[in-house]
């Protein structure tokens, strides 16, 4: 009987031409961040509550539109009025699809894959934290083109010329409007990492918490002073008017580093050492 030895013939450490040492590099190479932006722009709308809400910016966006040719007057037939009919559904609805691409994470289970294929949960939330800008950034670009569509159209069957009353830097700041209150609902997402209690706190924050701080401007002279001081709601609305002074930009980052920045920085702390189930 002989006895029949196999051997296995290794590849050198500095090889790096062989099979074994590309099989190596393939698995040692972390996933580009192109990709992964890819990824998560994905995983915004292959769901179905990600689709019907991106249907339903499109779908309330005609509507608006309609709504403004039909019951507005000749004279309020203008680029302003016709982009802010149209960026009404989008401030609520885009908050919503960043908070949700968070908390899907969370809420389907699906950051046990997210977190094992790409273990740098920094990585990760860096990348859907780019994409919501992108998208809020695109879906007001789409905004401002409908409503230019929109008031083309309206003045062109009322028979008067289209009135063009926004400017290029009042479109910049409505635009960053937007994308700082799509920040606040990914800021909730990645605070609460859960989405009915992440979707109520954006509509507590965005709905309840302003009728009652005015109320309270109203009748407390010590409020109406610090409101401009303490109020993120408040302070964005110079943005939606436009030529904002120097004092008011000051108001708008303080108010900002309290209600967006440190939130959204402890909600980050906690999504990389919290436990994914």
């Amino acid at each position: 009987m002989t006895a029949t030895t196999a051997t296995t013939t290794l590849a050198p450490a500095n090889d790096t031409t062989s099979p074994v040492a590309a099989q190596r590099r393939s698995a040692a190479s972390p996933i580009p961040t192109s990709r992964l932006l890819k990824v998560e722009l994905r995983k915004m709308f292959n769901t179905r509550s990600g689709m019907w809400l991106m249907c339903s910016i499109g779908i309330l966006a005609l509507l608006a539109t309609g709504a403004v040719m039909i019951f507005s007057a000749d004279a309020d037939l203008t680029y302003d009025n016709f982009g802010a009919a149209v960026g009404i559904p989008m401030v609520i609805i885009l908050p919503i699809i960043a908070t949700l691409s968070v908390t899907s994470e969370w809420s389907q289970r699906s950051g046990l894959t997210t977190f094992t294929l790409v273990p740098h949960r920094g990585r990760v939330i860096g990348a859907k934290l780019a994409v919501a800008v992108l998208v809020g950034v695109a879906a007001m670009v789409l905004a401002l083109s409908v409503g230019a569509l929109g008031n083309l159209v309206g003045a062109s069957v009322a028979g008067i010329d289209p009135v063009w009353n926004l400017s290029v830097s009042h479109m910049l700041t409505i635009t960053l409007a937007t994308v700082l209150n799509m920040l606040i609902g990914f800021m909730l997402g990645v605070l609460i990492r859960n989405s009915p209690g992440a979707i109520v706190g954006y509509f507590v924050y965005n709905f309840v918490l302003p009728p009652l701080t005015m109320l309270l401007a109203t009748s407390q002279s010590w409020w109406r002073d610090l409101q401009p001081w303490m109020d993120f709601n408040f302070t964005q609305g110079f943005l939606f008017n436009g030529d904002l002074t120097t004092r008011q930009w000051s108001q708008l980052g303080v108010t900002g580093l309290f209600w967006l920045a440190i939130p959204l920085a402890i909600g980050l702390f906690l999504v990389r050492r919290s436990e994914v189930k």
